[in-house]
């Protein structure tokens, strides 16, 4: 249905790219635990659901630097709840595929 898919998180673009190459290899754990969560057809490969720990933050009140470093299983003290990761060009895909995030 599209071409190009933006993954938000507490309002906030965390990852864009070409549809196939988001399926294919997200790389924002936001994006990761999304795509986890769909329901397969074929229960014979059963995938591993990633479950995501804590709360949602208040929108109101987003937590500093990294709005998802709360719930993040990659997450870093000291630098992902201090600086907040901006949306760049990763390698690969042609340099369409971003991420917000500072381990993508």
């Amino acid at each position: 249905m599209s071409h190009r898919v933006a993954v938000m998180y507490l309002g906030r673009i965390v990852e864009l790219s070409r549809a196939e190459a988001l399926y294919a290899s997200p790389r924002h754990p936001y994006t990761r635990a999304l795509l986890s969560a769909v329901p397969e057809i074929d229960a014979s490969g059963a995938k591993r659901r990633l479950k995501l720990l804590g709360d949602i933050p208040s929108p109101l009140s987003p937590p500093s630097g990294c709005a998802f470093h709360p719930r993040c299983p990659d997450a870093q003290r000291g630098l992902c709840d201090v600086e907040a990761p901006v949306l760049r060009k990763l390698d690969g895909d042609d340099g369409e595929h971003l991420a917000a995030c500072h381990f993508a």
